[in-house]
Order: C-alpha cells, then sequence, then structure tokens
C-alpha cells in the first residue's frame, strides 16, 4: 500500500468549490473563543461541502492568523457570515426555511444516533467551550443532539463535536 501524494487526490480548486452542490447544513459558533476550533470547524466544514459557518458573538471571523492556522485556507473556501447575537442568525436561518438543532447535553436531548435529517436543510447550534450553548438560543431550537458519552468526562472539544456531527449528517445528505 502507498500512501497518496498530495498531487494525486484530485481536490478541488477553491473556485470550483465555490460551485460545487453543497449539502443543506450550516454550523452556527455561538460565542466559540478559540480561534484554532472556529478555524477546525472550517476545516471540517469544507472537507464535507457544508453550506456555510455561521459565527455569532465573541466568535472571532476570518482573516485571522489563527483560524488560519488550523484552517489551512478553508476560511476562504467556505462561506460564513458574522452575527453579533447568535438569535439573529437562528432567526434568519429559520426565515430561509432551515431547521434549527443545537447540539448539547439537555432535557429530551436526543441522541446522534437517532437524529434524522430526512433531506432537509438544518442549522447545527454549537456552543461556547465553558458554557455551551446559550439557554436563550437553546429556546429557539426545535431540537436538540446529543452525543453519548461513556466515560468519566462530561463533554467533548467543541471542534470534535463538530466534527462527529457534521460526519454523521453528512451520510444522511451523501451528496459528493
Amino acid at each position: 500500500m502507498r500512501k497518496l501524494k498530495i498531487t494525486e487526490l484530485n481536490r478541488l480548486t477553491t473556485e470550483a468549490y465555490k460551485e460545487a452542490e453543497k449539502i443543506p447544513l450550516v454550523v452556527v459558533l455561538d460565542n466559540v473563543r478559540s480561534l484554532h476550533n472556529v478555524g477546525s470547524v472550517f476545516r471540517t466544514s469544507d472537507a464535507f461541502r457544508l453550506q456555510a459557518v455561521y459565527l455569532c458573538g465573541i466568535t472571532a471571523t476570518p482573516p485571522h492568523a489563527e483560524i488560519h492556522k488550523t484552517a489551512l485556507g478553508a476560511e476562504f473556501s467556505v462561506d460564513w457570515k458574522y452575527f453579533e447575537h447568535t438569535a439573529d442568525a437562528i432567526q434568519a436561518l429559520k426565515t430561509a426555511g432551515f431547521r434549527i438543532a443545537a447540539v448539547e447535553q439537555a432535557e429530551n436531548s436526543q441522541a446522534m444516533s437517532d437524529f434524522r435529517t430526512c433531506q432537509q436543510a438544518w442549522a447545527i447550534v454549537l456552543g461556547n467551550e465553558v458554557h455551551g450553548v446559550e439557554q436563550s438560543v437553546m429556546d429557539m431550537c426545535e431540537t436538540c443532539i446529543e452525543i453519548p458519552q461513556y466515560g468519566t468526562k462530561h463533554s467533548l472539544n467543541v471542534s470534535v463535536t463538530a466534527g462527529i456531527v457534521i460526519w454523521e449528517l453528512f451520510k444522511q445528505y451523501d451528496k459528493h
């Protein structure tokens, strides 16, 4: 078995990516403070051709060297918008026909394995590294997805959570 060279991967150019069909999924970052987490979400969103990333509140925006360090240029390919208030982002998404799911540990949450997109447009809300998704934002969501955890820790890093959820939802849309 031979490892492929980067030139053999047949990746899209940024221009071709912009024109490519996207899956109807938007990631909303609700006051995410780590620029490395933001960059990682951009990179994962690029890998699975998400429609957009919405950056809200204290979440930093490109261009920024620390975002670029983990995004590796995905901040140029993935569409993004900034909202001062996450509630405004949620309202804009609802108006555009998206359904909204928080990714959080909450009463009546559903396990990731049980969640179904039904091929509809969804936005997933990921929260701050310490406080999670704000309760006022949770109140605007129609459902909550939870990644079951069985160890001693009660949370995952926000970029790891994004990767797991995006991958699971991508498999349901599967438009590659």
